[in-house]
């Protein structure tokens, strides 16, 4: 088949134009791999060749334009040629390990440092989503553990202080409840969790007495007496107050 005229287009591409009025548009790469600039004509075979080399470069090009946007795991890029192209999966997959676009080690310490540094997650769930991404488990404790432990420390430290702030209603044991079972999903060492709520939370005598009041202003229309303070015992228990600080608050009022 005689080539009519080869055309330079934008973003490295050409446009082919055959005697047969067939336009094939391909790659630099594919030109200049296969000499076409020098040849006036071109075989089917070669023209096979030329057809399956564009097929694998638009399925290239995608890939690094995916890539581009945010640095991806293998797991990502192999799952998104599949979806492009599973014709050519292994082969990009091989060419971006070579050239080290792939490499889960790099993935997993931007990671790392991305969720300790701009969210609220701890190691353990770090750990897990990485998982998810199918990084191996080495290279993901192996880096886990270079993280500062005053960095986890500091920042398990601000989002307990906060929660501690922002959560004046409950009772001391039911505010350390709630914190310990955020903290340990959000992926927090249970005993690091434990040592900063010994050091910053502490019992508020306040809580218990605004409680107390408003259940006697509301029970006292209703119950008096023994039953009266029954209730109250009672409704201040359900709300995570132990017997001892609630039989404080009784006798000094009583």
């Amino acid at each position: 088949m005689k080539i009519e005229k080869i055309q330079k287009l934008k973003n490295n591409k050409y446009k082919i134009l055959l005697e047969n009025k067939e336009i094939i548009t391909t790659y630099d790469d594919v030109i200049l791999q296969n000499n076409l600039l020098f040849k006036n004509d071109v075989s089917s075979e070669l023209l096979n060749k030329i057809n399956n080399e564009t097929l694998y470069y638009d399925c290239y090009n995608k890939v690094l334009k995916f890539i581009d946007k945010k640095l991806r795991s293998e797991k990502e890029i192999e799952e998104y040629i599949n979806k492009v192209n599973p014709d050519y999966t292994e082969e990009i997959i091989k060419k971006l390990k070579k050239i080290n676009i792939i490499n889960d080690e790099n993935f997993a310490k931007a990671y790392i440092s991305d969720r300790i540094y701009l969210s609220s997650d701890g190691p353990n769930r770090i750990k897990q989503e990485l998982l998810k991404y199918c990084i191996n488990e080495d290279i993901i404790d192996d880096n886990i553990s270079k993280i500062d432990d005053n960095v986890i420390y500091e920042k398990c430290k601000r989002i307990i202080n906060k929660k501690i702030k922002s959560n004046t209603k409950y009772s001391t044991y039911i505010l350390n409840q709630k914190i310990i079972s955020d903290l340990l999903n959000r992926g927090y060492e249970l005993a690091m969790i434990k040592s900063i709520l010994d050091e910053n939370i502490s019992k508020n005598d306040n809580i218990i007495e605004k409680e107390y009041k408003k259940l006697y202003t509301k029970l006292s229309k209703k119950y008096e007496g023994k039953e009266l303070y029954s209730k109250i015992r009672m409704k201040l228990y359900q709300k995570g107050f132990n017997y001892e600080e609630i039989n404080e608050q009784i006798k000094t009022v009583e």
